[in-house]
């Protein structure tokens, strides 16, 4: 469920790393009905049902150990000012007798001595008679008015609107819930460029590997609805678009919330029915949030494999610098047989027998890295973008890397020259530059976010002798730099295509 704005945290290892699959997160993921992700004292931290939740340094590698008091289920986190406003149901069940409550604290880690959860109170209930179980609560901070609401409920009667006060966490004096939707639970609200987006959780939960969770959306001008999906189906009928559904390993997502990471980076929490390949527990997954056409679609995580690195700026592929080396074969086309002789009949005289057929061309083999190895240079080689012709300086192999700690959603990455241990480097001067050998120095890990519109940004863990957040970016049509992300331009905008 639920949405919040971070800021990403890192943390690195001293050990040489190796490398691993790719599970939804690292570490001990496991939870149900997870929160939206919160950040403090530099931690991540989500809550679930129960009274506990997990905590991660990194927001890749996570552990339990966060602290919720008041038990019951779903919860939901945000951050108002200096303080983190927590929402909870107690009640839940066949009955759907229900009460959401809210309470305040100034840090989300139990080891701060700022850890102190107060004034707990009832923001609204459900009698188990109404069409309504007041269960699943999320906030949404309206950016542009500053007022705070609350959405809850689940498939037992109406998906409910109420606002509550963003200084005191209790509901708005007189203020009555609103009806907004039905057939889903798990609701999150958030707003972006005009909209206000409701996504919910629509099919079965709690079957594990057999749940059929997925989570759908519907949007509205006003945050009051009506809410209508993309045929124009409101969510009163059941209305929403699909965002993201059972693949692979991974059985039933649920529970939504939204990251907004910035420079057009956003990213959403939720979690799976079931991990298949983690018995078929319940676990936390982030995964890139996409926008297309005014809708969010779920992104796949980046898993690496063998690509061209293509520029968005040019079309170009990153390649490494050195001699071009031709391959064999005929070039052009003109001047073969074929044509028409001048007795009139195809190929020859009058009557003549026609001509055997040629036998077909032998194919030209590939470029191999053995045919071009011998002619790069032992030590440092410069990078360029060049056009793209499938030759082996213009291949890499990107493998993720254990052991140096990641971001939210993802480790850190190595990316080699494929067939060979020459890795990418950020390098002194704000430069990149072909090292060698990978050694799991901090400026050859690689971070790999996917952008809103589907593009990739190439961030390095470290840049020697700088300290800002510098990105992967075309200074021209073929110098690849080091540089500061710019969110409406295509020079740090890149394409991994399969050769």
């Amino acid at each position: 469920m639920k949405s919040s704005v971070l800021a990403a945290a890192f943390c690195m290892a001293a050990a040489i790393p190796t490398l691993i699959a790719q599970p939804a997160l690292n570490g001990e993921p496991y939870i149900h009905d997870p929160s939206t992700v919160g950040i403090s004292d530099g931690k991540y931290f989500v809550f679930g049902t129960g009274s506990g939740g997990l905590i991660s340094d990194d927001g890749w590698t996570w552990r339990s150990g966060a602290v919720r008091p008041g038990g019951g289920v779903a919860p939901d986190i945000i951050k108002i000012g200096d303080r983190y406003l927590v929402a909870y149901a107690i009640g839940a069940g066949a009955q759907h007798a229900s009460d959401v409550h809210t309470m305040w604290n100034k840090s989300l880690d139990p080891q701060s001595p700022n850890f102190k959860f107060t004034d707990d109170t009832v923001v609204v209930g459900s009698n188990g008679v109404e069409d309504n179980d007041a269960i699943d609560p999320s906030f949404l901070l309206d950016p542009t008015t500053g007022r705070l609401w609350l959405t809850y409920g689940t498939y037992f009667g109406f998906i409910r609107l109420v606002e509550l006060s963003p200084k005191t966490g209790k509901r708005v004096a007189g203020n009555q819930p609103l009806n907004i939707g039905i057939d889903m639970e798990a609701t999150d609200l958030i707003y972006r460029d005009g909209w206000y987006y409701l996504l919910g959780t629509h099919g079965t939960c709690c079957d594990g590997a057999n749940s059929t969770y997925n989570i759908r959306v519907t949007r509205s001008r006003k945050v009051t609805g009506p809410y209508l999906d993309n045929m124009g189906i409101d969510a009163m009928r059941g209305g929403g678009k699909l965002v993201v559904a059972a693949s692979g390993r991974f059985i039933g997502p649920g529970h939504f919330g939204r990251l907004v990471l910035g420079d057009g980076v956003e990213k959403f929490s939720c979690h799976y029915e079931a991990d298949l390949d983690r018995g078929g527990r319940s676990v936390l997954d982030i995964r890139p949030l996409l926008w297309q056409d005014g809708w969010p679609v779920g992104g796949d995580n980046f898993a690496g494999g063998t690509f061209e690195i293509q520029s968005q700026r040019s079309g170009g592929a990153l390649e490494l610098g050195v001699e071009f080396v031709r391959m064999a074969g005929r070039g052009g086309g003109f001047g073969g047989g074929g044509g028409r002789g001048r007795g009139g009949a195809p190929g020859g005289a009058p009557g003549a027998a026609p001509a055997p057929a040629p036998a077909p061309p032998a194919p030209v083999p590939p470029q191999k890295l053995a045919d071009v190895l011998p002619t790069w240079p032992t030590g440092n080689i410069d990078l360029r973008i060049g056009d793209y012709m499938v030759r082996p300086h213009q291949i890499w192999t990107i493998s993720p890397v254990a052991g140096v700690g990641g971001y939210p959603g993802a480790p850190y990455f190595k990316i080699l020259i494929d067939g060979t241990d020459r890795a990418l480097a950020a390098a002194a001067g704000d430069e990149i530059v072909i090292v060698p050998a990978f050694t799991g120095a901090p400026e050859q890990l690689w971070r790999i976010d996917q952008l809103t519109d589907g593009a990739y940004r190439i961030m390095p863990k470290e840049v020697p002798g700088s300290k800002e957040p510098l990105v992967l970016t075309a200074a021209g049509a073929s110098t690849p730099t080091l540089a500061k992300f710019d969110p409406k331009s295509d020079k740090s905008r890149w394409d991994f295509r399969k050769p």
